[in-house]
């Protein structure tokens, strides 16, 4: 097995190889092998290795370089075009950034310039990041959030600080808070279960309580993930015209699209400005006083865990983003 992975991988010495084999990188048959296995017509060898990785050693480094040189022109241009993107804590590990309503998280389509541009961007202005570094490995956001909402996002800038927090947020060790503006008044505070079919055609989501999924025949059930949302209210308004509103604190237990748009609308409290989910009507209102045109949803705060090295400096770190100034107004217009 050894010699045929030196075939594959001809850059790669022994020792990196070795290592990728002992800390199952490299898998036989679904495996951990030494390298002394005799191979067959048949058998399955896996590579958990980044393309980028993979493309180095096995002779290709530098048509990666080269990919790589096309694509700093690209993100240079993003930090310089996407203007209210603020860094709020840094480490060499992490990066937490503000992200302004109106950008993307992750591209949609290829000719589009994100907040992943922009990071990678950002880190080759500072000197962070060298164009060579991106061949073997691309910083990137751990968590997406819509265009039109703004807040913190994490991003890993290292492959542990990726890794880590992707775990994190995997295992729901770390808690996002957001806050938003729904129609109606709430109860002080409440916990929120449900479950969420996603119409991929129409990028719309469905939410079912648990009495209704309970009704669901097997097969329509295995179409749905179920959703867990907290929220305490923080202040009840009071509009001239559009009536009472509420501002909410949400607590984002599992992240599924569109969850906290379309769990509180589901039992009759939209979100100021959600055209999508919401009522039209009573966003048209503060659309004409407020210029408030698509929902008003800002992720406020993080809170990290008990972390270990090399991350023990962001253990319990609460951070937290100031809301955009459209809050203020309608905080000071509603006030009873």
């Amino acid at each position: 097995m050894d010699k045929l992975l030196h075939k594959i991988l001809p850059q790669a010495s022994s020792g990196f190889l070795y290592k990728m084999l002992r800390k199952k990188n490299i898998t036989w048959n679904g495996k951990k092998a030494d390298g002394s296995e005799k191979t067959a017509v048949g058998d399955k060898i896996c590579f958990f290795l980044a393309e980028e990785t993979f493309a180095k050693f096995a002779g290709q480094e530098a048509a990666a370089s080269q990919a790589a040189g096309m694509k700093t022109a690209e993100y240079r241009k993003a930090y310089a075009s996407l203007k209210g993107i603020r860094v709020l804590y840094e480490n060499p590990h992490v990066v937490l950034l503000h992200k302004p309503s109106g950008i993307l998280s992750q591209k949609a389509e290829p000719g589009d310039l994100s907040l992943n541009e922009w990071l990678i961007g950002y880190l080759l202005e500072k000197g962070i990041l060298q164009q060579e570094e991106l061949v073997t490995f691309r910083p990137s956001i751990c968590n997406r959030l819509d265009r039109n909402t703004s807040g913190i996002v994490i991003c890993g800038i290292s492959l542990t600080g990726s890794q880590r927090m992707n775990t994190l947020l995997k295992e729901r060790s770390v808690h996002k808070f957001y806050r938003l503006m729904v129609q109606g008044r709430m109860p002080a505070e409440a916990y929120l279960d449900g479950y969420l079919y996603k119409d991929e055609a129409v990028n719309k989501v469905q939410i079912l309580s648990k009495e209704k999924y309970e009704r669901l025949a097997s097969e329509q059930k295995k179409l749905y993930s179920r959703i867990e949302t907290a929220y305490r209210a923080i202040q009840e308004l009071s509009f001239e015209k559009a009536g009472t509103a509420t501002l909410l604190e949400v607590e984002l237990i599992t992240g599924k699209t569109h969850q906290i748009r379309a769990h509180l609308s589901s039992v009759g409290h939209p979100l100021l400005g959600d055209y999508k989910y919401g009522n039209r009507a009573w966003n048209e209102l503060f659309r004409k006083e407020y210029g408030i045109s698509s929902q008003l949803l800002h992720a406020c705060r993080i809170e990290f865990p008990q972390m270990e090295e090399p991350l023990a400096a962001m253990s319990h770190l609460i951070l937290t983003d100031e809301m955009p100034p459209v809050y203020e107004r309608l905080l000071r217009d509603g006030k009873r």
